[in-house]
């Protein structure tokens, strides 16, 4: 399967950082505004520069990219603008759903409050639906706010998700450095969260292995696992038979959704090629695996990209990837029926109509 071939049919996009997927030409024009110096002005080569800058092994380099784009992130218009965009780009690559992640103390800088930067994606994405809509690109978006690890914990935008989830927010996360900030650091968000019946995701099992997936999920209660896919250190594998261990068997026998970034992945050292990822295992040994791009602009993919290199390193086809994406619109913080709508009326039938028009070209 090529992108081409992917690019029509219904996508889900759960682990999407709103600051990881702007447009070139956006980071070019509002740092520009704000007297923020890039390396090039030229989209392409700005586009390169990401792209390289993520897959060079310098964690220093890697992480200022991200103060690029952040960078072009702090005034309302910009935040409407970036929100709108990442909408209108998922839909294009055929995503029928998606959440927006982002951690809104990252926007302050040019004078708004915590409640001004949530209203502010809210309105864009709304925008952004709607010009979908106008391009027969029908996409449901919502948005996870985030609190970054390394910060002092507290339950602030805990409290800020609770504020705005029936107005665009859908979840809560914590992102940032895994190695030496615990999740538990957060217990306090997330034990608020709990008991107000509030989704939330945590990223683990990414930089850091098997202990920050265990807090995550048995300590933090995460209804999902930002990446996760180190989960592969508690599974041994003998003469073709894999064995799982305890906290393995847990992840999966409860169905404790992965949010799988293969390329993101790769940038960060999982493994040396996509055909040594480890989802190819977690999808034959039937984890809830889901796909996602993390970072759309410094991966330099898409949801479509991401699947055609699964197709080409494992030899994915329709089905593989019809189950992937009900399993991303089933564990979407979305309501039930919702989900289930989407899935009924929207995903299977469109994945049936691509088997068929397969067998008859066949």
């Amino acid at each position: 399967m090529n992108i081409d071939e992917l690019r029509p049919l219904p996508k889900v996009a759960l682990h999407d950082h709103l600051d990881g997927g702007l447009r070139p030409e956006t980071v070019i024009e509002h740092c520009r505004d704000r007297g923020h110096e890039l390396p090039t002005a030229n989209p392409e080569d700005l586009r390169r520069w990401f792209y390289e800058s993520a897959d060079s092994g310098s964690l220093v380099r890697y992480l200022e990219t991200f103060s690029h784009t952040v960078a072009a992130m702090q005034t309302t218009e910009q935040l409407q603008r970036v929100a709108h965009e990442f909408v209108v780009d998922q839909a294009l690559d055929g995503v029928v759903y998606a959440e927006a992640r982002y951690a809104p103390k990252q926007h302050l800088a040019g004078g708004l409050t915590l409640p001004q930067v949530v209203e502010a994606v809210r309105d864009g994405l709304i925008s952004g639906m709607k010009e979908a809509a106008g391009l027969d690109r029908h996409i449901t978006a919502r948005q996870i706010v985030t609190s970054m690890r390394h910060e002092e914990p507290s339950v602030d935008i805990a409290q800020l998700a609770l504020d705005y989830r029936d107005d665009s927010v859908c979840g809560f996360d914590i992102a940032g450095a895994e190695d030496g900030f615990a999740p538990s650091r957060f217990s306090e968000s997330f034990d608020f969260l709990k008991r107000n019946n509030m989704f939330f995701t945590i990223h683990a099992g990414e930089a850091f292995g098997l202990p920050s997936i265990w807090e995550a999920v048995q300590v933090c209660g995460a209804d999902r696992l930002g990446h996760g896919v180190r989960i592969v250190e508690d599974i041994t594998v003998e003469e073709d038979r894999a064995k799982l261990g305890r906290l393995a068997a847990y992840v999966r026998d409860a169905r404790i959704p992965l949010e799988v970034a293969p390329t993101s992945n790769l940038q960060t050292g999982i493994a040396s090629s996509m055909a040594e990822h480890p989802v190819g295992l977690l999808r034959d040994l039937q984890f809830n695996v889901t796909i996602n791009c993390d970072n759309r602009l410094m991966s330099d993919t898409t949801m479509s990209k991401e699947f055609s290199l699964l197709a080409d390193a494992f030899g994915w086809d329709l089905d593989d990837v019809e189950w992937c994406t009900v399993n991303a619109m089933r564990a979407a913080f979305l309501p039930h029926d919702q989900r289930e709508l989407i899935v009924r009326e929207v995903i299977r039938p469109a994945y049936a109509s691509a088997r068929a028009a397969l067998s008859k070209d066949g």
